[in-house]
């Protein structure tokens, strides 16, 4: 039997070994999500918004927008999570154009820079460009890969796979509502490609065209800014109203619901999903007295009716005073075949 002194010395050096591992890899950012509604330009450095309980399902994109300095994760059409990031520094510049993730790594560690760590790692090309956690300061410093907060990338990592989609840009590759996206994804959550302009027309009070998607999970998006509804299934818009908000047109609130059930009557039931910072409540709208969220929504009738057939137990809605309507000007993105330096 080997001796208590060597067994005690083997026990010191591994717990020694493995707390050097723990120190050696760096946390960055932010511990936890800032508010939900938390507007995305006053993020601090190392700060994100993560709000994933919002849309469980539904196909997912990465949009990285280099003027910003900010990351955009959108699940079934809706975002889901914005953090900020770091991207390539001068000479080192981050390709932009419409990438897939290649492979994933936990734990990587740079084969070129001094096996520096880079958790959470996510390979959008094979000369090392990728998203992963890193130092967070404010402007581009990185070798040419995606700086992340360190709770945000390992978040991130949990819901992706390879072959998802990322898109990243900048003003001189891609149209405006692509490099400053907004609250609906602003590409194609397969091809990465902008989607085209979905505005209703001057006398268009409405439009439904369910065939475009005809299977996937539901969400519904109500906002009193742009005093709109729109419908997503699968992650492609099938449909947007224009509405009424009963008792005033910016009071209420940012909230989250869940379907429960419907009856042959038209009746709903929802059930509150929490948000970060606890948003759901507010003086003007409390989701545990009001579980409708389309309680004070008007839309057009012949609309109202065909939505009510749509919805099912497990649709989802947002609804927010903020404004969600997508800029429709600009160029069309361009994939640029260029690969700097990782890391």
């Amino acid at each position: 039997m080997m001796p208590t002194s060597i067994r005690f010395s083997l026990f010191f050096l591994i717990a020694s070994a493995l707390a050097l591992e723990v120190l050696a890899t760096p946390f960055w950012g932010a511990h936890e999500s800032a508010p939900a509604e938390t507007p995305v330009e006053a993020l601090a450095p190392g700060e994100f918004i993560w709000e994933s309980r919002l849309e469980p399902e539904g196909p997912l994109v990465v949009v990285v927008s280099l003027p910003e300095q900010r990351a955009y994760v959108y699940r079934n059409g809706v975002r889901v999570g914005v953090s900020t990031i770091s991207s390539g520094k001068s000479g080192h510049q981050t390709p932009t154009g419409v990438f897939t993730i290649l492979n994933k790594d936990r734990d990587h560690h740079s084969k070129t820079y001094n096996n520096a760590p880079m958790p959470f790692s996510e390979r959008l090309t094979w000369d090392g460009v990728a998203l992963h956690a890193g130092g967070l300061p404010g402007y581009p410093s990185s070798h040419g890969c995606v700086h992340l907060p360190s709770a945000f990338a390992e978040r991130l990592f949990a819901i992706t796979h390879k072959g998802t989609t990322v898109v990243i840009a900048n003003e001189a590759t891609a149209p405006r509502e692509v490099v400053h996206p907004a609250v609906l994804s602003p590409v194609d959550a397969i091809t990465g490609a902008p989607d085209d302009a979905r505005t209703l027309g001057f006398a268009e009070d409405w439009r439904l065209e369910p065939d475009k998607a005809p299977f996937g999970p539901l969400t519904l998006i109500v906002s009193s800014a742009d005093q709109r509804l729109i419908l997503l299934r699968d992650g492609v818009e099938i449909g947007r109203a224009r509405i009424h908000v009963e008792g005033g047109s910016r009071n209420l609130g940012t909230h989250a619901y869940s379907l429960l059930s419907t009856a042959a009557t038209g009746h709903t039931r929802w059930t509150a999903v929490s948000l970060p910072g606890h948003a759901g409540t507010s003086a003007s709208h409390d989701p545990a007295k009001d579980q409708d969220p389309l309680g004070r929504i008007h839309t057009p009738r012949a609309f109202h009716e065909r939505l009510l057939a749509l919805l099912g137990p497990g649709t989802t809605a947002l609804v927010t005073d903020a404004p969600v309507l997508e800029h429709t000007t600009g160029h069309r993105l361009k994939v640029i075949a260029t690969g700097p330096d990782q890391a």
